[in-house]
């Protein structure tokens, strides 16, 4: 029943994704759109949505909307360090891979987090430890080489949001 379940949902977002992308609202662009996403739910199912049950919770969506500013925000610091290094090019930079610790256990989440690291400019999400909940992140400038300093630079601030929202 729940892979039933996640396919309507999973054909519900899709089909609301490809009508904000194809925004004509036309009789064609619509009819190839509940084709593609029936395709996509058709597909791909089974393993998108493990837990249906938790995306009726309209408190993960205020989350989620309290995430993005954080997230783009988050991105701009980074951009202006980023940039910063490479307009003073004396300016030293210590690269190298930390390991940060994670409370998220959930793929999804993880995904997520390791994702919103890697799109941040300056990080680089390497690996994924899953059962032991670590991720090796490779930073552009290492400020802290322990696992608890590091992972509250790079980790924290993403972290609590996600968990309210994947799990």
């Amino acid at each position: 029943m729940n892979g039933v379940k996640s396919r309507i949902l999973l054909f519900i977002l899709g089909f609301i994704a490809w009508c904000f992308l194809n925004w004509v609202p036309d009789w064609q662009h619509l009819l190839v759109g509940v084709f593609v996403a029936a395709f996509v739910a058709y597909m791909t199912g089974d393993f998108f949505i493990r837990r249906p049950q938790l995306v009726m919770h309209p408190q993960r969506y205020l989350w989620f909307f309290y995430y993005v500013p954080i997230f783009i925000w988050e991105c701009f610091k980074a951009n202006i360090d980023v940039a910063y290094r490479v307009i003073h090019p004396n300016l030293p930079v210590h690269p190298g891979i930390v390991k940060v610790k994670t409370r998220l256990t959930s793929d999804t989440a993880l995904t997520f987090l390791a994702n919103s690291i890697t799109l941040t400019p300056g990080t680089l999400t390497v690996d994924i430890d899953k059962e032991k909940g670590f991720l090796y992140v490779h930073w552009i400038e290492v400020r802290h080489t322990d696992v608890e300093n590091s992972t509250k630079a790079i980790v924290e601030r993403f972290e609590k949001i996600l968990k309210r929202i994947f799990e």
